[in-house]
């Protein structure tokens, strides 16, 4: 095991040659005492600063805002990984990237996803009576068994992975400043007009294709009617459900763009911000009216905001990563700091969550699968180690502590795809490499490496803007304990059963529901209708 060990450790740390140590709604009438019910909503990309409970500046979010005082809101919440498929397979699995093989984001002709020897949430719910659901983005695979009606999910329904993906993308959409509509233009099936409103990726239901292209105009409409329909069946069926919403919201294109009056200001973003929230108000207001008592709703983030979008990007709040800034490149989505996994979070869950409670605990979403699992009397699954932790006390609002120490790996910057470039012990930081992503001006800030690492003090200096001194008292009181608790999970992820992706790909996997027609479409379009073909999003 010690050649493994090392592998690992230099996955985990080295850049630049510094190394430091299927089926339709079929629901029987089975029950099995009150198990709770879970709604886990996942927003895209959106910002710590988005939350109107978060951030006085924003005023868009009134129903989370809502959710957040009759709840619980967690203010120091972090993303597992700071780009889209790594950050969803560690909320299935509870695992890291390291563990989990999920590295970075899959493609449309992606041959895999997410291991199969990597047992979900939804799978380990399936086996304790739970009726499963999985509504919207998915991005762990959508070829032959790596489809979600194969990882635990009995309904399926939404995108296999982000909408800015397919033959068909919008130019407009995937640039910066990225308008979908420029200003005095309305939607149009022509790319000449300057923005469209379908991208011809497909829309699942379960293991078919319903519609291809995918109308964006009307995809949070048909996400709200299908989860609702899944809650009120499930709820009628006797047995607990599990529904996990993937929401398109706030990736690019914003599909409520074109319809803002002043295009160039904030105000579109504002506009999908407030779609967004009304979807999670109605989400919200189903459960309260069927099983308000009985079910948990957790609220949260995949990854911070994608600042290369510009004006369609979210807030950072005061994380604003200035060490960074200073280098050059952005400090938000794809990266380490605060701005780029630092994600909002609310839990509701009447008489059983505290009322208007804000939580200071270290939280991350890999503490969603063993929470999720304790609290349905559920068993982990065995032959393999979790990096999340039962957060039950602290929702239960009987206690504020969270984890020691978090680590949270390169999702694309800089380095190692999965590295554990960054550890947090207590409200210190440390960096054992940064860089920056690309910024809205273009600029990516270089990677540099760290030996010894700099060392953030958050509860001074939430903004990132300044180190410890390397000299000083306080730095050297860390940087220890920052060290062997690098060392401890590097050991531990050597010795443990982990797995790895397939990154394969092969264009015969891009999902097509009529591979004869011309762009995938399952509706009528004239050539004129296609844009330049794009395939990876992050």
């Amino acid at each position: 095991m010690a050649w493994l060990f090392f592998k690992v450790l230099w996955v985990g740390v080295s850049f630049l040659g510094c190394l430091f140590p299927l089926v339709n709604f079929h629901f029987s009438g089975e029950t099995g005492g009150q198990k709770p019910n879970f709604v886990i909503i996942l927003a895209d990309d959106m910002g710590w600063g988005d939350l109107g409970a978060n951030w006085a500046e924003t005023k868009d979010t009134a129903n989370l805002d809502k959710m957040a005082a009759e709840g619980m809101r967690f203010v120091d919440f972090h993303a597992a990984a700071s780009t889209c498929s790594p950050s969803r397979a560690s909320l299935l699995t509870g695992r890291l990237g390291l563990r989990n093989g999920v590295t970075h984001n899959f493609a449309v002709t992606s041959v895999g996803g997410l291991p199969l020897n990597e047992t979900t949430l939804a799978e380990v719910l399936q086996q304790a009576g739970y009726v499963t659901g999985m509504i919207g983005k998915w991005h762990l695979g959508h070829h032959g068994s790596y489809h979600p009606n194969f990882r635990g999910f009995d309904y399926y329904f939404g995108i296999p992975y982000s909408h800015d993906m397919g033959c068909t993308d919008t130019p407009g959409y995937n640039h910066p400043p990225c308008p979908a509509c420029p200003q005095g233009d309305r939607p149009s099936r022509s790319h000449k007009g300057g923005c469209y409103t379908k991208v011809a990726l497909p829309l699942y239901e379960n293991l078919d294709i319903v519609e291809q292209p995918v109308n964006l105009s009307s995809l949070a409409h048909m996400y709200a009617e299908k989860a609702t329909q899944f809650i009120q069946r499930a709820s009628t069926s006797g047995r607990p459900f599990l529904l996990y919403l993937g929401l398109a919201h706030m990736h690019v294109p914003l599909t409520r763009t074109w319809q803002s009056a002043d295009p160039q200001s904030r105000h579109p973003y504002a506009a999908d911000l407030r779609e967004m929230d009304s979807l999670v108000g109605r989400i919200k207001d189903i459960v309260d009216h069927t099983a308000k008592e009985n079910t948990f709703i957790w609220f949260t983030g995949d990854n911070g905001p994608w600042a290369q979008k510009c004006e369609l990007a979210g807030s950072l709040g005061p994380f604003a990563g200035l060490w960074q800034v200073h280098q050059g490149g952005s400090p938000a989505k794809q990266t380490t700091w605060e701005g780029g996994h630092r994600v909002p979070a609310v839990a509701y869950w009447p008489g059983r969550i505290p009322f208007n409670v804000t939580s200071t605990a270290l939280l991350s979403m890999l503490d969603i699968f063993p929470t999720v699992v304790a609290l349905a009397g559920a068993t982990l699954p065995r032959g393999r180690r979790f990096d999340g932790l039962d957060a039950s006390e602290v929702l239960f609002g009987r206690s504020q502590t969270g984890h020691r120490v978090l680590f949270h790996p390169n999702s694309g910057a800089a380095g190692e795809y999965g590295a554990l470039q960054t550890v947090r012990l207590g409200h210190y930081k440390a960096f054992y490499i940064t860089g920056g992503a690309a910024a809205c001006d273009g600029s990516v800030g270089p990677a540099q490496c760290h030996e010894p690492p700099l060392v953030f003090n958050l509860e001074d200096d939430v903004a990132e803007a300044v180190p410890l001194d390397t000299g000083s008292a306080e730095y050297w009181s860390v940087l220890p304990t920052v060290r062997e608790a690098l060392a401890g999970v590097l050991h531990d992820i050597a010795d443990d059963n982990t797995s790895r992706a397939d990154y394969a790909q092969d264009p015969s996997a891009t999902p097509c529901c009529d591979p004869h027609h011309v762009a995938c479409r399952c509706q009528a379009a004239s050539q004129t209708d296609l844009p330049t073909s794009r395939n990876v999003r992050q």
